[in-house]
């Protein structure tokens, strides 16, 4: 994949274009496999969350441009993906969660772009998007039951590690406008407790591959620079710096933990 230069706040670059995910989307235009329905599906529970950190990006003012581009490819991917995902369902309780899913999507969309960004809206886009997520986990977690497959539950656990980092970073940035603060600092804490057992599940798993630990390894440095984002919350006056710190290392950290479940995906699909 071409890497370019997107991002740049506070001495950091992403080298990952907000088209990278997309063209990970559209290099297979329709669901080909279990594993790469694990691998779509809970990129699903992923850009819930990232569509809600570029909607609060976009409520502090902050990285505009890019965060309206993650905004509209995020939709439209999320979009596309739910209609392979319910398409490809290899039973009807799967092709039910996707159906509920569908609606409770619809709800999120109109408020995703129904209301202009604001500390105002917050609250109900946070409620909104728990749905959606809620759904798109139990989706993954029954693809993976259908795999019944070791490596279907790393392609899982991978695949959570996207979400992890954008759900960090949308509390992040919740936190920053004052909205419900307790309750996002509590579940950034969780979050980052999972993320870096994760982590280390991943790399001592018996089908990783010398190529799977050489990219976890990338991604601990872009977790270094992310961790360091996260724990200046509430530290700084300048809102603006912050918000764009945490905006594009979290981006750099989905492109790492993005590889990587591609590369068990492809393991468990040989």
């Amino acid at each position: 994949m071409q890497r370019r230069t997107l991002l740049t706040a506070a001495g950091y670059t992403t080298a990952w274009s907000t088209l990278g995910i997309m063209s990970l989307g559209t290099a297979q235009a329709q669901v080909t496999d279990l594993n790469d329905a694990i691998n779509k599906a809970g990129r699903q529970r992923m850009l819930s969350q990232r569509m809600g950190k570029a909607w609060l990006a976009l409520a502090h003012k902050s990285d505009t441009p890019a965060a309206r581009a993650v905004l509209d490819q995020s939709l439209a991917l999320f979009e596309r993906q739910l209609s392979e995902l319910k398409a490809y369902a290899p039973s009807p309780t799967i092709r039910d969660t996707y159906t509920k899913l569908e609606s409770a999507w619809a709800d999120h969309k109109a408020t995703l772009l129904g209301t202009s960004p604001s500390r105002d809206g917050a609250a109900a886009l946070l409620q909104a998007d728990a749905k959606v997520l809620a759904l798109a986990h139990q989706g993954t977690v029954q693809y993976e039951a259908a795999s019944g497959k070791p490596v279907g539950k790393l392609v899982n656990v991978a695949g959570r590690q996207r979400m992890l980092s954008q759900r960090m970073a949308k509390f992040c940035l919740s936190a920053m406008l004052g909205v419900d603060t307790s309750t996002a600092t509590t579940e950034i804490a969780k979050a980052r407790d999972e993320f870096i057992s994760a982590t280390e599940l991943l790399r001592n798993a018996p089908q990783a591959t010398n190529r799977i630990r050489q990219e976890l390894l990338l991604a601990d440095g872009q977790w270094v620079f992310f961790d360091a984002a996260l724990q200046r919350l509430g530290t700084s006056n300048n809102t603006f710096r912050q918000v764009s710190e945490v905006f594009v290392s979290s981006e750099n950290l989905l492109a790492s933990m993005d590889r990587v479940t591609g590369l068990y995906a492809a393991l468990g699909s040989s």
